[in-house]
């Protein structure tokens, strides 16, 4: 991985040991477009305490052990991994008291890769046309990029899609991707970075769900679709509650405050009075007549006479 450490593998098989003054050294790589041309990573040459470096490119990232020498171990240790590492490493051992010969070769392939950012989708644009934009950034190696219907997840035509793929300061690949599609009631993509050597596909977290028609387009984000109340709505179910409130706190202080009223009548309102004395009830009396106060004459049956008034008499 890009950043890391990484110790490349050079060990003589036979597990001897050996003396540091009879020992050359070499890990050294290709030159990239000169064939058979190498440039020297780091070395040990007998009689040195310490290991040279050959490439200014990993002077001070690439070491040697020497007590792992002694043992057979020339294994070289990368500090710092960097996308230009990736390439194959050649370790060559010599002895000195064998008139230089060769007594190990080893290659070491090298792969370095880099994680992209999550992708992220934006768009859709307001054309004829939806047009959705999706960015990852600093990975390695080289990433396939594809666009996804969520719905199903079935791949959309590459034909459809325009992707950019280029190598940034750091020696990493920045990917911009641009999906054109026509309009349709309800759209919902996804983007997905590849990344092959890590065996990782990345795809875009945030649902990107879109409807609309030719001439609007309303965005709908899964997570956010149920459950929203419009502050509008809040303000008259507050104002409701709040009236319901007063009425049952009136209907409550009218009822535990004010005198209880009942109507039973004419009859009951003025209940009629039974003559006492002279003019008491006898037997067979009919009692027809009775004297309407302040007039001096006979009235109706009583049963029928109006209420008394409390007006002055003549």
């Amino acid at each position: 991985m890009v950043g890391s450490d990484v110790w490349l593998s050079c060990i003589y098989p036979k597990g001897n040991s050996f003396d540091l003054n009879d020992l050359y050294v070499y890990w050294q790589i290709s030159v990239p477009g000169k064939r058979n041309t190498n440039s020297v990573v780091t070395y040990y040459l007998s009689g040195n305490s310490s290991a040279g470096h050959g490439d200014n490119h990993y002077k001070g990232r690439a070491r040697l052990s020497l007590d792992g020498m002694k043992q057979g171990n020339f294994s070289l240790h990368l500090h710092n991994v960097t996308p230009q590492d990736e390439q194959k490493f050649n370790c060559l051992v010599f002895r000195k008291s064998l008139e230089l010969e060769k007594i190990l070769e080893v290659t070491v392939t090298l792969n370095v890769a880099a994680n992209y950012s999550m992708p992220v989708v934006s768009g859709p644009s307001q054309d004829e046309e939806f047009i959705f934009t999706c960015t990852s950034t600093n990975g390695y190696p080289r990433p396939n990029v594809y666009w996804i219907n969520k719905t199903d997840n079935s791949l959309l035509d590459d034909t459809l899609q325009n992707s950019t793929v280029s190598l940034n300061a750091q020696g990493l690949y920045n990917v911009v991707s641009v999906l054109r599609i026509g309009r349709s009631p309800t759209v919902d993509v996804g983007c997905c970075i590849e990344n092959v050597l890590l065996h990782q596909n990345l795809t875009s977290g945030q649902t990107e769900m879109f409807t609309g028609t030719k001439d609007s387009i309303t965005e709908d984000p899964m997570d956010d679709t149920q459950d929203v109340v419009k502050p509008p709505v809040l303000s008259v179910l507050a104002v409701l509650v709040v009236a319901v409130a007063v009425a049952v706190a009136t209907g409550w202080l009218c009822r535990s405050r004010c005198p209880s009223r009942s109507y039973a009548g004419a009859q009951a309102a003025r209940p009629e009075l039974e003559p006492t004395g002279q003019f008491a009830r006898r037997e067979g009396d009919p009692w027809r007549n009775c004297r309407s106060p302040g007039s001096g004459e006979l009235g109706t049956p009583l049963s029928l006479c109006p209420p008394f008034h409390t007006g002055a008499t003549r």
